[in-house]
C-alpha cells in the first residue's frame, strides 16, 4: 500500500512540476491530475459547481497586472462594448477576445469567445471557446475558478459537437473535458481512442491519452504513447512525461535520457536546474 501510494504521490508532483516549469507548451488542454482541481475527484463525476465567473471582477483583476497603457486601451474597448448592441457588440467581444489573448489573460479571453459563441453559432465559434476555456483551465490554479472552466469548456464542445459529431476536433475537446471530470472517464478515453483510431498522428488526443496512462499506472502504455508522439513531434512535453513513465518502472537509464532531452527542447532555466537534480536522483539510484 505505501509503495502504491509513493507511485501515485511521483506521478501528482511529477505532472504538477510539468505544468509549473513548462511555460511553452505547444499542446493545449493536456489532461491534468484530477487531485490538483477542487471539485474535480479522481475518476469520477465534477460535482456542480455553484459559482459563476464574473466578467467584470477578471476583467478588473487582469487589468491591475498589466502594462497601463494596454489597461485603459483595453477599458476603452469593454466600454464600447457595454455600450454597443446586434452586430456592432458581437464584434467588440471578437476585438475583445483577441486583445485579451495578446495579453496572455486566458479567462477574460475566454469569457468573450464563450459571449462570441452564444451569439453567433458556428461550429468554428464553438471550437475556439471551447479551446481557449481549455488554455484557461490548463494554466489556472484558482480552485474556485477551475471547475466552473472546465464546465463551460464542455458546454462550447458538447455545442460544438452537435453541430457536427464528425469533427475530430469537437470530439477530441470533449473527450478531454469528460476525462477531466465532467462524466465517467472512460467514456472520454472512449471518444479520444476513437479521434486516435481515425487519425493516429492527433498530436492532442495522443498526448492526453498519454497522460490519462501515467495518472492511472498504466505505464508501458504511456512509453508507448509518449514515444509514438515524439516520432511525429518532439516537445518538452512528451519528453518530460516519457521520463515520468520510465522512472515509475524504474528504468532510470531511459528516464535519464528522456528528461534531458525535455531539459534541452525546453530550454527554460527553471526546468534545466529541476531536470539536473532529477538526473543526479536518478544517477545515485544506478
Amino acid at each position: 500500500m505505501n509503495t502504491i501510494r509513493s507511485k501515485q504521490t511521483l506521478i501528482i508532483a511529477a505532472v504538477v512540476l510539468l505544468v509549473a516549469f513548462l511555460f511553452t507548451r505547444d499542446i493545449k488542454g493536456l489532461v491534468k491530475p484530477k487531485e490538483e482541481k477542487a471539485g474535480v475527484p479522481a475518476g469520477g463525476q465534477l460535482s456542480s459547481a455553484n459559482s459563476t465567473i464574473n466578467l467584470t471582477e477578471v476583467s478588473t483583476e487582469a487589468k491591475n497586472t498589466i502594462n497601463a497603457n494596454l489597461a485603459t486601451e483595453i477599458a476603452t474597448l469593454e466600454n464600447a462594448y457595454q455600450a454597443a448592441s446586434g452586430d456592432d457588440q458581437l464584434n467588440a467581444a471578437k476585438v475583445l477576445a483577441q486583445k485579451w489573448d495578446d495579453v496572455e489573460k486566458t479567462i477574460p479571453s475566454a469569457l468573450y469567445l464563450e459571449i462570441v459563441a452564444n451569439k453567433e453559432q458556428t461550429l468554428n465559434n464553438w471550437l475556439a471557446a471551447g479551446g481557449r476555456l481549455m488554455k484557461a483551465y490548463d494554466t489556472t490554479t484558482d480552485s474556485v475558478t477551475t471547475p466552473v472552466l472546465l464546465q463551460k469548456a464542455n458546454m462550447a464542445y458538447t455545442n460544438a459537437f452537435a453541430l457536427d459529431s464528425t469533427n475530430l476536433d469537437a470530439k477530441t475537446g470533449l473527450g478531454i473535458t469528460i476525462v477531466n471530470g465532467m462524466g465517467a472517464p472512460m467514456s472520454g478515453i472512449a471518444m479520444l481512442l476513437d479521434v486516435v483510431k481515425k487519425d493516429p498522428k492527433n498530436l492532442r488526443a495522443n498526448m492526453s491519452l498519454g497522460t490519462f496512462a501515467i495518472k492511472s499506472g498504466q505505464f508501458d502504455k504511456a512509453i508507448t504513447r509518449f514515444n509514438d508522439i515524439i516520432a511525429m513531434k518532439p516537445t518538452p512535453d512528451a519528453y518530460f512525461y516519457l521520463g515520468t513513465a520510465y522512472e515509475n518502472l524504474g528504468k532510470n537509464k531511459e528516464a535519464i535520457d528522456a528528461y534531458l532531452s525535455s531539459k534541452k527542447l525546453a530550454a527554460n532555466p527553471t526546468l534545466s536546474s529541476f531536470i539536473d537534480k532529477k538526473v543526479a536522483e536518478l544517477k545515485n539510484k544506478s
